[in-house]
């Protein structure tokens, strides 16, 4: 299998630029045989949306302007990020999975940072799920951004038999580091590093580049493999086009040297949280 990340910067609002963005990045992937291709969180619009985030906001299964992305999936499995309009004025951050010409997926961002320098729950609503679904490479589990620095996300896809965890992402780059890079880079790094060996599952990490709002964004995408072992890394800061093969052999290989998935007992960990829930209410 062959796998694309797209490490870039949208245009702050602006669909319709960022669509032929898209389409020439699908292109490129096309002539170099991917088989998948991932772009980053609201990839579709930007992420400083604030008060534009009603005027960008899609319905992906009636919004016209989307159509050629179901048919170019028909060639390559896409996943976008944008602002879903699921309800009438009830606005999502989503990751979109394209496949064979209709949506396979949407992943409605769960945990939105609301502090500091960060506004989505102001914005948006809260996504209620994490979910795995069907592909042709395997089982898949989508998550946006924060959703993957909470390890019970990754453990409902785990739970899921996830083959491969993807991660749609725009982390800002914060804080110096003794090794080249940002400080927070080093945490997303050591979260898919213990997530891609304990789950046995690719975990792929693709953020965004560039300035919104005094914001730099942090770039440094990455894809870990079922032994915990990082493929590849983009550059920091600076927009790339990423391909990297993945052998998907090495699910089972990872899975007969570790049990972790054979041994999962989701069933005592719902248990644990009822009772821990309903102490809490008490």
């Amino acid at each position: 299998m062959r796998c694309a990340l797209v490490q870039f910067s949208p245009h702050l609002g602006l669909i319709e630029k960022n669509l032929a963005l898209h389409y020439q990045y699908i292109e490129q992937a096309r002539k170099e045989k991917a088989d998948l291709i991932i772009f980053p969180e609201l990839s579709l619009t930007g992420y400083t949306l604030k008060d534009l985030t009603a005027e960008v906001a899609l319905n992906p299964y009636q919004d016209q302007r989307l159509n050629q992305l179901k048919t170019l999936s028909h060639k390559i499995d896409i996943i976008v990020g944008l602002v879903e309009e699921k309800e009438k004025g009830l606005f999502y951050n989503s990751a979109v999975y394209y496949s064979q010409g209709e949506i396979l997926a949407i992943h409605r961002k769960v945990f939105l940072p609301t502090f500091g320098l960060f506004e989505e729950g102001k914005f948006f609503a809260t996504g209620r799920f994490f979910r795995c679904f069907s592909t042709s490479f395997g089982r898949i589990g989508l998550l946006i951004c924060r959703d993957f620095l909470h390890y019970g996300a990754s453990y409902c896809l785990l739970a899921g038999k996830s083959d491969l965890i993807i991660v749609i992402s725009a982390a800002p780059g914060r804080g110096m580091s003794e090794k080249p890079g940002f400080a927070s880079s080093e945490m997303w790094e050591l979260m898919a590093q213990t997530i891609s060996r304990f789950s046995t599952a690719f975990v792929i990490y693709c953020n965004r580049v560039g300035f919104e709002d005094g914001v730099v964004f942090a770039g440094g995408s990455f894809i870990y493999d079922p032994w915990g072992k990082c493929l590849l890394r983009g550059p920091d800061i600076d927009p790339a086009f990423l391909i990297q093969e993945l052998d998907l052999e090495n699910l089972r290989l990872a899975r007969k040297t570790w049990s972790f998935l054979r041994d999962d007992k989701p069933e005592i960990i719902l248990n644990s949280l009822q009772n821990l829930l309903a102490k809490n209410e008490n």
